[in-house]
């Protein structure tokens, strides 16, 4: 499959980031429990890369092995040129931000920022002002003195990621950071670490199961799927461009449809869904079956029968604030479809005619139909 590169801001690495390499890595856990099947996969140093996917994926397993947490099997894992591949823990430049925090409750804000320093062979006064400096780089000056349970989710979390930066790493590992935080803290949170990696240059790898937060902080994202690499790139090409039916229905959601290619003429493809007819890329695949992926917000909607368009009726429709949320029916099964029109929503019942926006149908090939 060929796609569209969209260009991404590089920012310049700074002080001691890292790349990282993966070159055909296996984790096999116990006889026959394959948790990561032979990926490769290259982090540039500056870069936030975001390792996504279901539960069961392998990528918590994969940044357990950056971390050294975890032990490959097979393959080699390079930290930028060094083979880190057998090196413990505690012999990787590594930090690493988990989804519980971590924080020591007896400890205040300070000692907890502090605690790595001592153990980094930094002493006295250049440990307390460093763990003030990571302090007030997350925004909590001032807090050094509070304990955990004194401060929010949102403030604990900040105290996690201070305590990581302070060590300088040449890689800054990333958890599950914001499942713990509520919907408008996650928006928060996930912002200032953006701002943070990106003013300071750093290399971070961040898992996440939020396709959302995937597509908001990254440079690249990796999606995975049973143990392998489904697609990698830039958070907007793998929107606009997914290479098959799994990635396009997991980043951001897509009515998966199937149709028939026509014709081929060059790089356009005449496609077929019942009555309805539409030319778009057909991106190398030839006239046969195929499935049309199609993205919510990306279906208009007109009341009634119109010319060309796919009849369906509304069977089911939700407000939910900022849109409205319809399921049709149509005769080749149910979509879910999206609305800003959240003064005249559309009652059940109502017929309506589909149309699709000329950018926003992408082809896929039939497997798995």
């Amino acid at each position: 499959m060929t796609s569209r590169t969209e260009p991404t801001m590089t920012v310049k690495p700074k002080g001691n980031a890292a790349s990282v390499t993966f070159e055909n890595v296996t984790k096999v856990y116990g006889r026959d429990v394959t948790a990561v099947d032979s990926i490769s996969l290259t982090i540039e140093a500056g870069q936030l890369v975001t390792l996504l996917g279901p539960s069961g994926c392998g990528k918590t397993t994969t940044l357990r092995m950056i971390a050294g947490l975890e032990m490959a099997t097979e393959g080699r894992i390079l930290i930028g040129d060094q083979d880190v591949t057998k090196l413990p823990a505690t012999d990787r430049d590594v930090s690493m931000v988990f989804q519980s925090y971590a924080l020591f409750p007896h400890m205040s804000v300070l000692e907890n920022v502090s605690y790595g320093l001592k153990f980094s062979g930094f002493k006295g006064v250049e440990v307390r002002d460093r763990a003030l400096d990571g302090l007030e780089l997350v925004g909590l000056a001032g807090y050094g003195d509070r304990l955990p349970s004194e401060l929010s989710g949102g403030q604990q979390q900040r105290v996690a990621v201070a305590r990581a930066l302070v060590l300088e790493p040449q890689v800054l590992l990333f958890d599950e950071p914001l499942s713990n935080l509520d919907a408008k803290l996650r928006r928060q949170v996930r912002e200032e670490i953006r701002d943070i990696q990106q003013s300071l240059g750093l290399t971070v790898v961040y898992v996440t199961h939020d396709q959302e937060e995937a597509l908001a902080v990254s440079d690249r994202i990796i999606v995975m799927r049973n143990a392998q690499i489904a697609q990698e790139g830039a958070p907007r090409d793998l929107y606009e461009y997914p290479d098959d039916q799994f990635v396009a229905d997991f980043i951001g959601e897509a009515n998966l449809i199937r149709c028939d290619i026509e014709s081929v003429d060059g790089d356009q493809a005449s496609i077929s869904i019942g009555a309805y007819r539409q030319s778009l890329p057909a991106r190398g695949l030839s006239a046969g079956p195929a499935v049309l992926a199609v993205r919510p917000n990306r279906i208009g909607i007109s009341v009634g029968s119109q010319d060309g368009g796919i009849p369906a009726q509304v069977s089911k429709a939700t407000y939910v604030g900022r849109h409205m949320e319809y399921t049709l029916k149509a005769e080749f099964g149910s979509l879910f479809v999206t609305s800003g029109d959240i003064n005249a929503p559309l009652q059940p019942g109502t017929d309506v005619s589909l149309s699709f926006q000329q950018s926003a149908p992408v082809l896929l090939p039939a497997e798995n139909t």
